[in-house]
C-alpha cells in the first residue's frame, strides 16, 4: 500500500475572537469541527481526474433531439425579443 502524503491538508483557524478552553495536556475540551482545505497540488490531481472521466462524456457529443430542442427554443427566444 502506498503511504499518503497529508503536507497539503491544511486546517483553518476557528472562527471565533474567545481562545479555546483546554485541558491539562492542551487539547480543546470542546473540540469542535475543522474546515479542512485542500492543497495546491491535490486539487490539480483531482481536477486531472475528474477532466479524464469526463473528456469521454464530453466527446459524445450532443444527441440529435436535444440539439434540436435547443435550436427551436432558441429561435424562439430570438422571436419574442
Amino acid at each position: 500500500m502506498k503511504s499518503r502524503k497529508t503536507t497539503n491538508v491544511q486546517p483553518t483557524a476557528p472562527e471565533t475572537d474567545k481562545p479555546e478552553a483546554r485541558d491539562a495536556m492542551g487539547r480543546p475540551v470542546n473540540p469542535r469541527k475543522t474546515e479542512v482545505r485542500l492543497g495546491r497540488e491535490i486539487q490539480a490531481r483531482i481536477g486531472h481526474q475528474l477532466r479524464a472521466m469526463y473528456d469521454e462524456v464530453v466527446n459524445q457529443g450532443v444527441p440529435q433531439h436535444i440539439a434540436d430542442l435547443v435550436r427551436r427554443l432558441s429561435e424562439q427566444d430570438d422571436g419574442a425579443a
